[in-house]
Protein backbone atom coordinates (compact mmCIF):
# COMPACT_ATOMS: atom_id res chain seq x y z
CA UNK A 1 0.00 0.00 0.00
CA UNK A 2 1.45 3.30 -0.67
CA UNK A 3 1.97 5.83 1.76
CA UNK A 4 -0.54 8.59 1.86
CA UNK A 5 2.07 10.75 3.41
CA UNK A 6 3.69 12.44 0.19
CA UNK A 7 2.81 12.43 -3.53
CA UNK A 8 4.77 12.78 -6.19
CA UNK A 9 4.78 15.56 -8.72
CA UNK A 10 6.96 14.94 -11.95
CA UNK A 11 7.24 18.31 -13.52
CA UNK A 12 3.91 17.46 -15.63
CA UNK A 13 4.57 20.24 -18.24
CA UNK A 14 5.94 18.74 -21.65
CA UNK A 15 9.36 20.14 -22.00
CA UNK A 16 12.24 19.30 -22.32
CA UNK A 17 14.96 19.22 -19.38
CA UNK A 18 17.12 21.72 -21.18
CA UNK A 19 14.07 24.10 -21.72
CA UNK A 20 13.84 24.36 -17.80
CA UNK A 21 15.68 27.46 -17.55
CA UNK A 22 13.92 29.16 -20.02
CA UNK A 23 10.80 27.94 -19.05
CA UNK A 24 11.18 28.63 -15.48
CA UNK A 25 12.02 32.44 -16.46
CA UNK A 26 8.66 32.56 -18.42
CA UNK A 27 6.58 31.52 -15.78
CA UNK A 28 8.37 33.83 -12.95
CA UNK A 29 8.30 36.93 -15.21
CA UNK A 30 4.11 35.44 -16.02
CA UNK A 31 3.61 34.74 -12.31
CA UNK A 32 5.10 38.56 -10.87
CA UNK A 33 3.49 40.54 -13.80
CA UNK A 34 -0.04 38.95 -12.34
CA UNK A 35 1.35 39.74 -9.09
CA UNK A 36 2.25 43.37 -9.64
CA UNK A 37 -0.59 43.68 -12.57
CA UNK A 38 -3.28 42.91 -10.25
CA UNK A 39 -2.21 44.99 -7.26
CA UNK A 40 -1.30 47.99 -9.61
CA UNK A 41 -5.35 47.54 -10.05
CA UNK A 42 -5.78 47.45 -6.10
CA UNK A 43 -4.39 50.56 -5.53
CA UNK A 44 -5.61 52.91 -8.32
CA UNK A 45 -9.16 51.92 -7.43
CA UNK A 46 -7.53 52.65 -3.44
CA UNK A 47 -6.22 56.08 -4.69
CA UNK A 48 -8.81 57.22 -6.77
CA UNK A 49 -12.17 58.20 -5.58
CA UNK A 50 -13.92 58.08 -9.18
CA UNK A 51 -13.66 54.43 -8.99
CA UNK A 52 -14.85 54.04 -5.80
CA UNK A 53 -17.86 52.57 -7.56
CA UNK A 54 -19.75 49.04 -7.60
CA UNK A 55 -17.95 47.84 -10.48
CA UNK A 56 -14.82 48.67 -9.57
CA UNK A 57 -15.22 47.39 -6.31
CA UNK A 58 -16.31 43.93 -7.73
CA UNK A 59 -12.80 44.69 -9.81
CA UNK A 60 -10.88 44.89 -6.87
CA UNK A 61 -12.05 41.72 -5.37
CA UNK A 62 -11.22 40.07 -9.03
CA UNK A 63 -7.95 41.09 -8.65
CA UNK A 64 -7.43 39.94 -5.43
CA UNK A 65 -8.94 36.84 -6.48
CA UNK A 66 -6.28 36.41 -9.67
CA UNK A 67 -3.11 37.33 -7.54
CA UNK A 68 -4.86 34.20 -5.00
CA UNK A 69 -5.54 31.34 -8.02
CA UNK A 70 -2.21 32.26 -9.00
CA UNK A 71 -0.26 32.07 -6.28
CA UNK A 72 -2.00 28.37 -5.62
CA UNK A 73 0.06 26.66 -7.95
CA UNK A 74 2.92 28.72 -9.47
CA UNK A 75 5.01 29.43 -6.72
CA UNK A 76 5.32 25.73 -5.67
CA UNK A 77 5.71 24.91 -9.64
CA UNK A 78 8.92 27.68 -9.76
CA UNK A 79 10.39 25.93 -6.81
CA UNK A 80 9.90 22.78 -8.48
CA UNK A 81 11.51 23.94 -11.60
CA UNK A 82 14.42 25.67 -9.64
CA UNK A 83 15.11 22.67 -7.24
CA UNK A 84 13.94 19.57 -8.88
CA UNK A 85 12.35 18.82 -6.20
CA UNK A 86 8.97 16.36 -6.96
CA UNK A 87 7.41 15.77 -3.67
CA UNK A 88 3.99 17.49 -1.91
CA UNK A 89 2.50 16.07 1.48
CA UNK A 90 -0.60 14.51 1.31
CA UNK A 91 -2.15 17.33 3.47
CA UNK A 92 -0.43 19.98 0.99
CA UNK A 93 -1.44 18.56 -1.68
CA UNK A 94 -5.67 18.40 -0.71
CA UNK A 95 -4.71 22.21 0.48
CA UNK A 96 -3.64 23.29 -3.24
CA UNK A 97 -6.52 21.14 -4.35
CA UNK A 98 -9.16 23.25 -1.81
CA UNK A 99 -7.36 26.72 -2.69
CA UNK A 100 -7.19 26.44 -6.42
CA UNK A 101 -11.61 25.24 -6.56
CA UNK A 102 -12.49 28.18 -3.96
CA UNK A 103 -10.55 31.13 -6.48
CA UNK A 104 -11.44 29.45 -9.29
CA UNK A 105 -15.33 29.79 -8.45
CA UNK A 106 -14.51 32.65 -6.81
CA UNK A 107 -13.69 34.35 -9.93
CA UNK A 108 -16.23 33.30 -12.16
CA UNK A 109 -18.89 34.38 -9.31
CA UNK A 110 -17.44 37.69 -9.39
CA UNK A 111 -17.67 38.01 -13.06
CA UNK A 112 -21.25 37.51 -12.69
CA UNK A 113 -21.66 40.13 -9.90
CA UNK A 114 -19.95 42.64 -12.39
CA UNK A 115 -22.09 40.92 -15.76
CA UNK A 116 -24.86 42.14 -12.88
CA UNK A 117 -23.96 45.52 -12.39
CA UNK A 118 -23.14 46.50 -15.96
CA UNK A 119 -27.03 45.33 -16.98
CA UNK A 120 -28.27 47.65 -13.96
CA UNK A 121 -26.01 50.41 -15.24
CA UNK A 122 -27.17 50.35 -18.81
CA UNK A 123 -30.67 48.81 -18.50
CA UNK A 124 -31.96 50.55 -15.33
CA UNK A 125 -29.46 53.45 -15.10
CA UNK A 126 -32.22 56.16 -13.31
CA UNK A 127 -32.36 53.26 -10.28
CA UNK A 128 -28.24 52.61 -10.51
CA UNK A 129 -27.77 54.05 -6.91
CA UNK A 130 -30.72 52.66 -5.29
CA UNK A 131 -30.26 49.00 -6.48
CA UNK A 132 -25.99 48.95 -6.15
CA UNK A 133 -26.24 50.13 -2.84
CA UNK A 134 -23.18 49.45 -0.60
CA UNK A 135 -25.09 46.60 1.51
CA UNK A 136 -25.44 44.79 -1.85
CA UNK A 137 -22.51 44.98 -2.83
CA UNK A 138 -20.92 43.61 0.58
CA UNK A 139 -23.69 40.85 0.21
CA UNK A 140 -22.80 39.69 -3.39
CA UNK A 141 -19.34 39.26 -2.51
CA UNK A 142 -19.97 37.71 0.90
CA UNK A 143 -22.56 35.30 -0.74
CA UNK A 144 -19.58 34.56 -3.58
CA UNK A 145 -17.37 33.55 -0.78
CA UNK A 146 -19.49 31.11 0.93
CA UNK A 147 -20.81 29.88 -2.34
CA UNK A 148 -17.29 29.21 -3.18
CA UNK A 149 -15.99 27.80 -0.32
CA UNK A 150 -18.88 25.44 0.35
CA UNK A 151 -18.58 24.04 -3.58
CA UNK A 152 -14.74 23.54 -3.12
CA UNK A 153 -14.54 22.26 0.79
CA UNK A 154 -17.40 18.76 -0.35
CA UNK A 155 -15.59 17.67 -2.92
CA UNK A 156 -12.12 17.97 -1.10
CA UNK A 157 -13.33 16.28 1.97
CA UNK A 158 -14.59 13.81 -0.37
CA UNK A 159 -11.20 13.30 -1.57
CA UNK A 160 -9.28 13.05 1.82
CA UNK A 161 -11.87 9.86 2.02
CA UNK A 162 -10.13 8.12 -0.87
CA UNK A 163 -7.15 5.57 -1.09
CA UNK A 164 -4.66 5.54 -3.42
CA UNK A 165 -2.88 2.16 -4.38
CA UNK A 166 -2.41 2.48 -7.95
CA UNK A 167 1.04 5.09 -6.65
CA UNK A 168 1.77 8.07 -5.61
CA UNK A 169 3.16 10.00 -8.72
CA UNK A 170 0.63 12.60 -9.73
CA UNK A 171 1.18 13.40 -14.07
CA UNK A 172 0.40 16.92 -13.42
CA UNK A 173 2.19 20.37 -12.56
CA UNK A 174 -0.32 20.40 -9.38
CA UNK A 175 -2.86 18.85 -7.22
CA UNK A 176 -5.27 18.69 -9.76
CA UNK A 177 -8.78 17.51 -8.73
CA UNK A 178 -9.42 15.29 -11.97
CA UNK A 179 -5.65 13.88 -11.64
CA UNK A 180 -6.32 13.10 -8.06
CA UNK A 181 -9.59 10.84 -8.63
CA UNK A 182 -7.83 8.88 -11.80
CA UNK A 183 -4.81 7.86 -9.90
CA UNK A 184 -7.75 6.82 -6.96
CA UNK A 185 -8.16 3.30 -6.27
CA UNK A 186 -11.63 3.91 -4.27
CA UNK A 187 -14.89 3.69 -5.83
CA UNK A 188 -15.23 7.77 -7.29
CA UNK A 189 -18.88 7.76 -8.34
CA UNK A 190 -19.88 9.85 -5.16
CA UNK A 191 -16.88 12.08 -6.23
CA UNK A 192 -17.69 12.91 -9.04
CA UNK A 193 -21.13 13.37 -8.68
CA UNK A 194 -19.97 15.63 -5.93
CA UNK A 195 -17.44 16.89 -8.50
CA UNK A 196 -20.49 17.60 -11.24
CA UNK A 197 -22.81 19.57 -9.04
CA UNK A 198 -19.75 21.93 -7.53
CA UNK A 199 -19.64 22.56 -11.35
CA UNK A 200 -22.86 23.40 -12.32
CA UNK A 201 -23.26 25.61 -9.40
CA UNK A 202 -19.24 27.17 -10.07
CA UNK A 203 -19.18 27.33 -13.99
CA UNK A 204 -22.74 26.81 -15.63
CA UNK A 205 -25.17 28.95 -13.05
CA UNK A 206 -22.74 32.10 -13.08
CA UNK A 207 -22.09 31.21 -17.22
CA UNK A 208 -26.20 31.30 -18.15
CA UNK A 209 -26.39 34.82 -15.14
CA UNK A 210 -23.71 36.49 -17.58
CA UNK A 211 -25.84 35.54 -20.58
CA UNK A 212 -28.91 36.41 -19.06
CA UNK A 213 -27.28 39.98 -17.83
CA UNK A 214 -25.78 40.75 -21.59
CA UNK A 215 -29.10 39.45 -23.44
CA UNK A 216 -31.02 42.02 -21.61
CA UNK A 217 -28.34 44.68 -22.10
CA UNK A 218 -28.59 44.30 -26.26
CA UNK A 219 -31.91 43.80 -26.11
CA UNK A 220 -31.94 47.74 -24.80
CA UNK A 221 -29.49 48.50 -26.62
CA UNK A 222 -31.60 47.47 -29.75
CA UNK A 223 -34.79 49.27 -28.42
CA UNK A 224 -32.70 52.55 -28.10
CA UNK A 225 -30.22 52.18 -31.27
CA UNK A 226 -27.90 55.02 -31.47
CA UNK A 227 -24.20 55.44 -31.73
CA UNK A 228 -23.71 57.27 -28.50
CA UNK A 229 -25.51 53.97 -26.78
CA UNK A 230 -23.40 51.48 -28.83
CA UNK A 231 -20.07 53.41 -27.82
CA UNK A 232 -21.02 53.23 -24.62
CA UNK A 233 -22.22 49.60 -23.86
CA UNK A 234 -19.08 48.65 -25.82
CA UNK A 235 -16.93 50.72 -23.76
CA UNK A 236 -18.49 49.54 -20.34
CA UNK A 237 -18.92 45.95 -21.25
CA UNK A 238 -15.95 45.56 -23.33
CA UNK A 239 -13.14 44.44 -20.79
CA UNK A 240 -15.81 42.47 -19.05
CA UNK A 241 -16.73 40.50 -21.97
CA UNK A 242 -12.94 39.78 -22.68
CA UNK A 243 -11.68 38.23 -19.56
CA UNK A 244 -15.66 36.25 -19.88
CA UNK A 245 -14.09 35.04 -22.69
CA UNK A 246 -10.34 34.54 -21.68
CA UNK A 247 -11.91 32.62 -18.67
CA UNK A 248 -14.92 30.03 -19.88
CA UNK A 249 -12.35 29.48 -23.10
CA UNK A 250 -9.97 27.87 -20.94
CA UNK A 251 -12.61 25.90 -19.04
CA UNK A 252 -14.22 24.63 -22.11
CA UNK A 253 -11.14 23.67 -23.42
CA UNK A 254 -9.97 22.29 -20.44
CA UNK A 255 -12.90 20.49 -19.20
CA UNK A 256 -15.79 19.96 -21.79
CA UNK A 257 -13.54 18.63 -24.50
CA UNK A 258 -14.41 15.14 -25.52
CA UNK A 259 -12.11 12.70 -23.61
CA UNK A 260 -11.74 10.92 -27.03
CA UNK A 261 -9.00 13.56 -27.90
CA UNK A 262 -8.18 14.81 -24.83
CA UNK A 263 -4.56 14.30 -23.58
CA UNK A 264 -2.52 14.71 -20.58
CA UNK A 265 -0.38 17.01 -22.63
CA UNK A 266 -3.88 19.29 -23.54
CA UNK A 267 -4.96 19.01 -19.53
CA UNK A 268 -1.67 20.53 -18.44
CA UNK A 269 -1.81 22.68 -21.46
CA UNK A 270 -5.06 23.98 -20.46
CA UNK A 271 -4.46 24.20 -16.70
CA UNK A 272 -1.32 26.61 -17.30
CA UNK A 273 -3.96 28.88 -19.58
CA UNK A 274 -6.35 28.97 -16.88
CA UNK A 275 -4.63 29.17 -14.12
CA UNK A 276 -1.56 31.53 -14.77
CA UNK A 277 -2.31 33.06 -18.64
CA UNK A 278 -5.63 34.26 -17.78
CA UNK A 279 -5.24 36.06 -14.18
CA UNK A 280 -2.07 37.63 -16.12
CA UNK A 281 -3.52 39.27 -18.77
CA UNK A 282 -7.09 40.55 -16.84
CA UNK A 283 -4.70 43.78 -15.73
CA UNK A 284 -3.91 44.81 -19.26
CA UNK A 285 -7.25 44.23 -20.53
CA UNK A 286 -9.05 46.18 -17.93
CA UNK A 287 -6.33 49.10 -17.95
CA UNK A 288 -6.21 49.23 -21.96
CA UNK A 289 -10.07 49.00 -22.62
CA UNK A 290 -10.95 51.15 -19.82
CA UNK A 291 -10.86 55.06 -19.44
CA UNK A 292 -11.44 55.16 -15.84
CA UNK A 293 -8.47 53.50 -15.32
CA UNK A 294 -6.31 54.79 -17.73
CA UNK A 295 -6.89 58.39 -16.65
CA UNK A 296 -6.76 57.08 -12.86
CA UNK A 297 -3.00 55.87 -13.74
CA UNK A 298 -2.65 58.92 -15.49
CA UNK A 299 -3.53 60.94 -12.49
CA UNK A 300 -1.19 59.11 -10.68
CA UNK A 301 1.80 58.38 -12.15
CA UNK A 302 1.07 62.90 -12.78
CA UNK A 303 0.69 63.56 -9.19
CA UNK A 304 1.86 60.90 -7.27
CA UNK A 305 -0.16 58.88 -5.24
CA UNK A 306 1.32 60.69 -1.65
CA UNK A 307 0.38 64.26 -3.30
CA UNK A 308 -2.64 66.32 -1.31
Amino acid sequence: MTSRAELILPNGLPIQPEQQGMYYTLFLGMYLTTVLGNLLILLLIRLDSRLHTPMYFFLSHLALTDISFSSVTAPKMLMNMLTQTQSISYAGCLSQAYFFLLFGSLGLFLLTSVAYDRYVAICHPLHYTRMMRQSLCFLIVLVSWVLSSVSALVPTLLLACLSFLRGNTLHHFFCDLSALLKLSSSDITINELASFAAGSIDITLPFICILVSYGHIGATILRRPSIKGICKALSTCGSHLSVVSLYYGAIIGLYFVPPSINTKDKDVIGSVLYSVVTPMLNPFIYSLRSWDMKGALRNVLSKGPFSA
